[in-house]
């Protein structure tokens, strides 16, 4: 709904997704909505992947029987959720993926880097306009949905010196990856990107506090309420880190990812899957010392530092966005921050939305759209967010 209204405002009907992953959104804003779309994604194996989904899904629409692939389901799935149904009828053109990375600090129309890894996608390209642009120098809308790290920052530096980009609308993800001074020696950093937040004394933040703001409030607050067995998973964490800094000092804030159903495992069956994740052999890793029982018995001083952690969490998350803010509306931008979904269903709920034409029209009335009833297909109210 927001894109459609900054289409409608800018009078563009091209959209690049930048980090689009497997292509949902793409997907949806292509064949549901009828936008020309251009889905950037940085890892090749994902940019396939993006394109077996489109094919598999003009199958599935020749099966039942739609003219010219056009026409659209009868039902939505998951009701309880109110997804969205896609308006009728759908169209026949899905979106074009681009494997390559974002660099920048390149100008608009060169910023593409070759994929990582280059998997089976297409081959990187400039699709944006400029030379070699497949875009005839037409203006487009950028997006970013939950752009991890550095990403988020990059769109919103590319829209400000770009007149090619005539809107954003970015959600932001994973701001324990931001680059912060003095880490970027050639380049800027992803936080701070304002001058008025640079000029603040103490507003640095570390890795542990950009991490925190990444966790679901509202989820975890439920965990609590409910007592849930989830909570221990968090203590199997805990220890695991301690496990690692101990077998490998020079390990610091490894990507673990994360181990379906801990909750469900004894600590030796997670530490033996997650161990490898990080490059270590479970053989050599005591899994059942005095000391590992000893830990795994402080799990209610892990979850109560973990609430802790958490109360701040909001407040680190604020100063992030209002940090990016601050920047555009120092370039003279329209922009605002909109809690456009709900935090239970996606926590990074908050979009910031900017464009080179008056914002009134795009965000006055968008919480009556999102609060239609249900017949009308259309998502539930905003949630209020973290911030």
């Amino acid at each position: 709904q927001l894109l459609q209204r900054l289409s409608q405002a800018t009078g563009c009907d091209r959209v690049v997704d930048v980090g689009a992953g497997q292509g949902h959104l793409s997907r949806f804003l292509a064949f549901g909505l009828g936008f020309s779309v251009t889905a950037v994604e940085g890892d090749g194996r994902l940019a396939g992947m993006a394109e077996r989904f489109d094919r598999e899904l003009l199958r599935e629409l020749g099966k039942m029987g739609v003219p010219g692939n056009e026409g659209s389901p009868r039902h939505c799935q998951n009701p309880p959720r109110r997804r969205r149904c896609p308006p009728s009828p759908l169209t026949p053109r899905g979106p074009c993926h681009v494997a390559g990375r974002l660099d920048p600090g390149a100008p608009w129309g060169e910023f593409l880097l070759p994929p990582d890894p280059p998997g089976p996608g297409p081959a990187a390209r400039n699709p944006l306009g400029g030379p070699g642009g497949s875009e005839g120098g037409q203006r487009v809308l950028v997006t970013g949905l939950h752009a991890c790290g550095d990403l988020s920052p990059a769109l919103l530096r590319h829209f400000a010196r770009s007149p090619a980009v005539a809107a954003v609308a970015s959600v932001a993800c994973c701001y324990m990856k931001l680059s912060t001074p003095p880490e970027p020696l050639d380049s800027l950093p992803g936080y701070p990107l304002s001058a008025w937040v640079a000029s603040l004394p103490g507003h640095e933040l570390s890795y542990r506090a950009r991490e925190a703001a990444c966790h679901a409030l509202e989820e975890y607050a439920g965990r609590l309420d409910g007592e849930s067995g989830c909570l221990r998973a968090h203590c199997y964490r805990a220890v695991l880190e301690t496990l690692i800094r101990a077998a490998d000092p020079g390990k610091k804030h490894p990507g673990v990812q994360t181990v379906k159903k801990a909750h469900a495992l004894s600590f030796s069956q997670y530490a033996r899957l997650g161990l490898p994740r990080v490059g270590l052999d479970p053989a050599t890793v005591p899994l059942d010392s005095v000391a590992v029982g000893a830990m795994l018995e402080e799990q209610h001083k892990v979850v109560a530092f973990f609430s802790l952690t958490l109360l701040l969490a909001p407040l680190v998350e604020t100063l992030i966005l209002l940090d990016r803010l601050l920047y555009l509306r120092e370039q003279g931008f329209q922009c605002a921050l909109v809690p456009l979904f709900d935090p239970r269903f996606s926590p990074r709920n908050l979009v910031l939305v900017a464009a080179r034409t008056p914002l009134g029209a795009v965000l006055s009335g968008l919480d009556e759209d999102s609060s239609e009833d249900e017949d009308t297909g259309v998502a539930e109210p905003p949630g209020e967010g973290q911030s």
